[in-house]
């Protein structure tokens, strides 16, 4: 660790020192999910301390850890609110500890979410934008893929869609429509995986809406998947097939909604492909063409 003393104001963060920061903000995040008490002034002095830095200096490279854990779709430490223009080197620490943070894995999936005001959960979704991540921290997102890590969450998902189903009985139950909240019905669950949507609710009118909850304990912008059969569902059914993403699922959690055509709000990419031992359709001619060279 260089002298503290010797550190001047402004300076490039040393290794040693973002090994500190890092270290110190993993073990709050241990602490938080374990329910046991910290103080965050007690470890800003102790970095303080330790490395010479200002009290907002610590501060602003906490806030950067928790940009970085937001953008891989990661709980992050309320309080400090993400902010990036984070140097490369925080991103490959961050990334050295995630492999061993027992929290990660400690995270009840189930938090329950605050009883605030339905209206007040939804926010507008995020604007799409041309920027691109870092090399580094595209090399982290695809080791520790968020969206295929909320995928394969499936405990995380049932709770989300739980979430949502609430949300929905409490929001026709404010507009004084108790005849369409008990129609509420929980598809995916009492029917199966499958239909191309996880709920079916109701618009304050009568009209129906077919919902496809994704959830996440990222932040807003963190991607997710979808299938074929959703995709196919959002085409037939555009008037009623909805979006509720629900991001930071939590103490925190908030929805944003998204209506076909998907592709004016998000950016659909291909992300996987069907690998069979059989030839695929072809047109009429192109199968007698095939026929003929063998």
């Amino acid at each position: 660790m260089p002298d503290p003393q010797a550190r001047a104001a402004g300076s490039d963060w040393e290794p040693a020192e973002v090994a500190a920061v890092v270290a110190d903000y993993f073990a709050m995040m241990a602490d938080e999910f374990a329910d046991r008490p910290y103080n965050k002034r007690e470890h800003n002095r102790a970095l303080q301390a330790l490395t010479g830095r200002s009290a907002g200096s610590i501060e602003f490279k906490h806030q950067n850890i928790s940009a970085v854990l937001s953008e891989l779709g990661l709980p992050w430490l309320r309080g400090y609110k993400p902010r990036a223009n984070y140097q490369e080197a925080l991103v490959a620490e961050v990334g050295r500890h995630l492999p061993s943070a027992i929290w990660l894995q400690a995270v009840p999936a189930d938090r329950p979410a605050p009883a605030i005001p339905v209206g007040d959960l939804f926010v507008p979704p995020p604007e799409r934008h041309r920027k691109r991540a870092s090399a580094p921290l595209e090399r982290l997102v695809r080791k520790f893929d968020p969206a295929e890590r909320d995928e394969r969450n499936r405990t995380l998902g049932k709770a989300g869609e739980e979430f949502v189903v609430e949300v929905e009985e409490r929001r026709l139950l404010g507009a004084g429509r108790r005849d369409l909240m008990s129609k509420v019905r929980w598809i995916a669950r009492d029917d199966g995986d499958g239909a191309g949507f996880d709920i079916r609710s109701f618009e304050e009118d009568g009209r129906e809406t077919l919902i496809e909850v994704k959830t996440t304990r990222g932040a807003r912008t963190t991607p997710f998947y979808l299938t074929r059969n959703e995709l196919a569902v959002a085409g037939e059914r555009p008037e009623a097939w909805r979006i509720y993403r629900v991001f930071e699922f939590g103490e925190a959690s908030r929805i944003f909604t998204l209506k076909p055509p998907l592709e004016e709000a998000i950016s659909l990419t291909p992300s996987t492909w069907s690998a069979s031992f059989s030839y695929p359709l072809l047109e009429a001619g192109q199968n007698d063409h095939r026929a003929a060279e063998h």
